[in-house]
């Protein structure tokens, strides 16, 4: 092995365990042929310390250090994890000169996108819950580290190598399961939790029995050997409940998880809304409308409309997921109102303008259903008159548009009158920047298309055996035409050949047949030796030109 410094990591994969072992243990073997002393860290788990006895009954606040690590008891699935720390401790006492070895027993780790408490926020970014869950009575505490700050931690044990070979990497804060939970869910979602039974916490399809371990930790500790051997400028050094707005943050940025914000304006009945929901589906978005009809004569009633509308914009749902404001802001006075103070960090990131000819748009009224034309106060005169002062207000410098562009947010202008944007607007605003579906979300999907393809098949099987019973039924016409077609030429055919039959018969009759059997009963009464010859002869002779007619 060429590296100077070897890390292993088995705090959070267990799988990790066994190629540690080994690599500890072929480090050790090949010390001889060392060209140079060689550093091995293995990053540990306070789990090691998950079954010890508590120093003094008497004392609950008395913490575990890492001054008597050598008393510590590991969690029953952990066991593994403590047997490999007194191996590589031990491999280093054998020549510290060439092999120095050192155990750091890591916290909870929390910030970068998360890891052991990303089960809680992702629950309180999605928003999908009232109240984040909490599973058992929370009051264990739960030692924890920013992986920021253990990186620190480790860059000092690498820089100064001091003496303590088992060290402690855990914050200053101590803090409650319920307070972390607590904590998430006021920086990212609800703001409420609720405690339920621990056993619960099995049902949930996407954390691991590890994870699960780890969340019943109950262990109150200070890192004393890092506090005095090593100068650490922490990031987060009183943990994650007092720094939840950074850790927060940089949940968002590592996951992508940042807000769409989007404005959606144009004249009445263009489809604002159509395209708005169908922008909000896709990308998960909150629909913010403000009712169409508010009168301009309220001013106070306007003011206080916006102050909802500037809280709704604020929420935790909205900061997360982002949202498409419909129809609203629509004067440049109501968007500079909107968007100030703290709003203005909220400004839009995409502005589209639907827009489409007059006649189009009163067309695309009147072919509306009467029950929505009065919900959506488009009865003609309504309309027209919304229709003339957007127009108008389109056309002031002051327009709401303007304020935008003035901001550096060019609108997308969207004037295909079929309304058909989806793509156009999908294009310009990107993949959307949410989880992805989960299991069971995609077991549903899973379901819904086959339930799709079956139906699927089913009306192709209807329509084949439809098609087939129209092309049997037209063969069968087909066929019946074609018969009696046929039948009627026989019969026409049959009677045309009667017909000249019985003139043909007539005229033998009338004109050949007497001669002609006179003829052959006077041949069978002489018999000649020559009968053809004698008929000839005897038609000859007896050729009735001159038969009476």
């Amino acid at each position: 092995m060429e590296c100077h410094v070897v890390i292993y990591n088995i705090s959070q994969d267990a799988e990790q365990v066994e190629e540690a072992t080994w690599a500890v243990t072929a480090l050790h073997n090949q010390i001889e042929s060392f060209s140079g002393p060689k550093l091995f860290i293995l990053v540990s788990t306070v789990m090691t310390w998950a079954s010890s006895k508590p120093l003094d009954p008497n004392d609950p606040e008395l913490p575990f250090t890492d001054e008597i690590f050598w008393s510590r008891r590991a969690h029953p699935s952990f066991q593994q994890h403590i047997d490999l720390e007194k191996r590589v401790v031990k491999i280093g006492k054998s020549n510290r000169a060439l092999l120095s070895t050192y155990v750091v027993a890591s916290g909870l780790q929390y910030g970068m996108g998360e890891h052991i408490f990303h089960h809680f926020f992702k629950k309180s970014w999605l928003g999908q819950d009232r109240r984040i869950s909490v599973f058992g009575d929370g009051q264990n505490i739960v030692p924890t580290i920013h992986i920021c700050d253990l990186a620190r931690v480790l860059w000092n044990v690498i820089e100064h190598q001091p003496q303590p070979y088992y060290l402690l990497a855990v914050d200053s804060s101590n803090n409650r399961m319920e307070e972390i939970v607590k904590a998430i869910a006021s920086a990212l979602g609800p703001a409420k939790i609720q405690k339920r039974p621990f056993e619960e916490i099995y049902l949930i399809k996407d954390m691991s029995a590890m994870e699960i371990d780890f969340l019943q930790v109950n262990l109150r500790m200070e890192a004393v050997h890092i506090k005095k051997l090593f100068s650490i400028s922490w990031l987060s050094e009183f943990g994650l409940v007092d720094n939840v707005e950074l850790v927060v943050e940089e949940y968002r940025q590592n996951r992508g998880l940042l807000p769409l914000r989007l404005c959606v304006l144009g004249p009445p009945a263009v489809g604002k809304s159509t395209v708005s929901r169908r922008i909000c589906e896709r990308y998960k978005l909150h629909h913010i409308r403000l009712k169409d009809a508010v009168s301009e004569a309220v001013a106070q009633l306007v003011k206080e409309q916006l102050k909802v509308l500037k809280d709704k914009l604020m929420s935790n749902p909205c900061r997360n997921q982002g949202f498409v404001l419909d129809d609203f802001p629509s004067t440049y006075e109501e968007a500079k109102e909107l968007f100030s103070g703290e709003t203005v960090a909220l400004l839009p990131a995409f502005v589209l303008c639907l827009d489409a000819s007059d006649s189009f748009l009163r067309e695309r009224v009147i072919s509306l259903p009467e029950r929505l034309v009065q919900e959506l106060d488009y009865e003609p005169e309504h309309f027209l008159r919304r229709l003339a002062a957007y127009r108008e207000s389109s056309a002031e410098e002051e327009s709401v548009l303007n304020y935008f562009v003035e901001l550096d947010i060019p609108p997308l202008h969207l004037s295909n009158q079929r309304l058909n944007h989806a793509a156009k607007i999908f294009d310009t605003v990107g993949p959307p920047r949410t989880y992805g579906p989960d299991s069971q979300e995609v077991e549903e999907e899973e379901r819904r298309k086959a339930e799709e393809e079956l139906r699927r098949e089913a009306e192709q099987r209807a329509k084949e055996e439809q098609t087939e019973e129209e092309e049997a039924r037209s063969r069968a016409t087909r066929w019946k035409d074609w018969t009696q077609s046929l039948e009627a030429e026989r019969q026409q055919e049959e009677q045309q050949l009667e017909e000249q039959t019985v003139l043909m018969r007539g005229y033998l009759m009338e004109h050949v047949m007497p001669t002609l059997t006179r003829g052959l009963l006077e041949c069978c009464r002489t018999q000649p030796p020559n009968p053809v010859e004698f008929l000839a002869e005897f038609l000859f002779k007896n050729n009735p030109f001159d038969y009476p007619k």
